[in-house]
């Protein structure tokens, strides 16, 4: 079975580019290679959050995510806010859903909403019997770094580049 690990993390630095590569790392994602795919879960696969990533493979491979982000210039007003949802069913493939925004509350609710709409889209499945989850990130705002929250679902390990 496959594993997705849900990871929400933050970062800052002195450019947009910095910050988001410190809220990688502080997910242990910062030295691969990210492939964004769309927001579906394979029906072999099972969905678990985690504080941070583990091994994955040599860096610079290629790894699969799903990522919401949300970056902040120095002095913007936030919280940045990034979220992943996910909803498996008791059989079948599921969904995931991202969302990004200043507002906690409404980045959550963009993202249950989204996971509503695929779950009435796929009214072939049994979504009553699966699971289903929401990891939120925020990273304050700051008056001289950017900040960026991240929230990703890494599929699997990683992969070779070609």
């Amino acid at each position: 079975m496959n594993v997705i690990r849900v990871l929400a993390g933050r970062g800052a630095g002195p450019t947009a580019l910095a910050a988001y590569d410190a809220a990688l790392a502080s997910v242990a994602l910062h030295d691969y290679n990210l492939l964004g795919v769309s927001s579906v879960v394979p029906p072999d696969a099972r969905v678990e959050p985690a504080e941070t990533a583990p091994d994955l493979g040599p860096a610079g491979n290629r790894l699969t995510v799903v990522e919401a982000r949300s970056t902040l210039a120095p002095g913007e007003r936030g919280p940045a806010c990034a979220a992943i949802g996910w909803a498996t069913p008791r059989a079948g493939a599921g969904v995931i859903y991202e969302g990004s925004g200043t507002d906690p509350g409404t980045t959550r609710e963009e993202v249950r909403e989204g996971l509503e709409a695929a779950r009435d889209l796929r009214s072939d499945r049994d979504w009553a019997g699966g699971e289903a989850g929401l990891e939120l990130s925020t990273a304050e705002a700051h008056p001289e770094r950017y900040v960026v929250a991240v929230a990703l679902a890494a599929f699997g390990r990683s992969e070779p580049i070609g």
